[in-house]
C-alpha cells in the first residue's frame, strides 16, 4: 500500500480515505521565443466565440522591409509554447528560427487557437461520426475573411495564393486538405499531417469533385504506429488524387513506420514539410 501511495504521489495524485485527488498541475515554463506574439482576441462570425491568434515573425522581420509568405496553422496553443500546449509543443518558432539561419527560409506563421470543447465541430467540414452540426465552413470563413485580412493589413505579407499555405495535424490535417479545395484562390499549399479522414467520410467524394489547381502542393504525412487505419486512409486519398489526374509533382507522401499520433512526431516532421512546401 505504501509503495502504491508513493507511486501515486510521484505523479501528483493524493489519496484521502478511499478517494484519489489530483494535485493542481504545476505551472509549466513558457518557451515561446521573443519573435512570437499573441494578438488581440478575434470573434468568429456566426459562432460568437472569441479566439486567440498567435503570430510568429521571422528573425529579420524588424530589420527589413521584405514581405513574407504566410503559413496558417491550427491548434495554436500547441505550436510555440510548452506552457499552453496539450501534450507538448511543435517548437515551430525554434525550428523556423533555425531554418532561417541555415537555409534562409523565412515565413510568417499564424496559429489559430483551437476551441477546446468546440474543437471537433470547428475542424469538421461535414457531419462526422461524433457530431451532426459541423462548423468547418464557419471556421475556415473566419480564417479567410477575418484573420487573413487583419494579418495582411498589419504585417508585411505576400498576400497572393502562391505564398499562402495552411497546415495542421489530425483534425487539423483534415480541415487543411478541405481548405485547399474549398478556397483554391486563397491557399496553394497544404501540410496534411496525420489527417483524420475517418472523422468525416464525405471528404473523399468532396475532394474528387473539387480538385485544387494543378500548381497546388500537398504534403501528406502519417505515422505507421498511429491508428491502424491512418496510413491506409491517407493512401486512399493519395490514390484518389492520382486517379483524377492531380500531378505527382504536387504531392509529397511520407510515412514514418515507428511514429505515433502525437506532437513529438509532428514536431519532427515539421521542418521537412515546410521546406518542401515553401522551397523552390
Amino acid at each position: 500500500m505504501t509503495k502504491t501511495l508513493a507511486s501515486l504521489a510521484s505523479i501528483g495524485v493524493l489519496a484521502v480515505g478511499a478517494f484519489y485527488f489530483h494535485e493542481p498541475p504545476r505551472p509549466r515554463q513558457h518557451t515561446a521565443q521573443p519573435n512570437v506574439q499573441i494578438l488581440a482576441e478575434m470573434t468568429i462570425p456566426g459562432l460568437g466565440r472569441q479566439r486567440s491568434v498567435r503570430l510568429y515573425l521571422p528573425p529579420g522581420y524588424a530589420e527589413s522591409e521584405r514581405r513574407y509568405p504566410v503559413l496558417y496553422m491550427h491548434d495554436g496553443q500547441n505550436l510555440f509554447d510548452a506552457a499552453t500546449s496539450f501534450l507538448g509543443e511543435w517548437n515551430v518558432d525554434e525550428l523556423l528560427n533555425d531554418l532561417a539561419q541555415r537555409r534562409h527560409l523565412e515565413l510568417i506563421v499564424v496559429g489559430i487557437d483551437n476551441g477546446g470543447d468546440h474543437r471537433m465541430q470547428e475542424l469538421a467540414p461535414f457531419e462526422s461520426v461524433k457530431h451532426d452540426r459541423p462548423e468547418g465552413d464557419v471556421y475556415l470563413d473566419f480564417i479567410v475573411h477575418t484573420v487573413k485580412p487583419y494579418i495582411d493589413a498589419h504585417f508585411r505579407t505576400r498576400t497572393d495564393r502562391t505564398n499562402t499555405a495552411i497546415m495542421g495535424s489530425s483534425l487539423g490535417g483534415l480541415i487543411s486538405h478541405y481548405a485547399i479545395c474549398r478556397y483554391p484562390d486563397v491557399f496553394s499549399k497544404a501540410g496534411v499531417l496525420s489527417p483524420a479522414y475517418w472523422f468525416t467520410p464525405p471528404i473523399y467524394d468532396y475532394v474528387a469533385a473539387h480538385l485544387p489547381p494543378n500548381d497546388t502542393k500537398v504534403y501528406f504525412y502519417a505515422g505507421g504506429a498511429e491508428d491502424e487505419n491512418m496510413v491506409p486512409n491517407m493512401q486512399r486519398m493519395v490514390a484518389l488524387l492520382r486517379s483524377r489526374g492531380f500531378p505527382q509533382s504536387g504531392m509529397a507522401v511520407h510515412v514514418v513506420p515507428e511514429a505515433k499520433h502525437n506532437e513529438d512526431a509532428w514536431r519532427s516532421e515539421f521542418p521537412q514539410a515546410v521546406e518542401w512546401l515553401f522551397g523552390q
